[in-house]
């Protein structure tokens, strides 16, 4: 894979994840307004969102194998 190439894949995959990022922090500040109380992520919701992460990666390398 050419530097180019390479220099491309990395800039989607940041645009990607600041476009699920943006995507993410608006839907937790639009339920917070919705219920009048500040946002609050418990461990257990961070330990959810991890795994739901890596599951999403694990998918991603094995589309990349392909």
């Amino acid at each position: 894979m050419s530097n180019r190439d390479r220099n491309k894949v990395y800039i989607i995959g940041a645009a990607a994840g600041l476009v699920v990022g943006l995507l993410a922090a608006y839907i937790v500040v639009q339920r917070a307004q919705e219920t009048d109380q500040l946002p609050r992520i418990t461990a257990g919701d961070g330990v959810k969102v991890g795994l739901g992460i890596m599951g999403v990666l694990r998918l991603i390398s094995e589309f990349a194998e392909a």
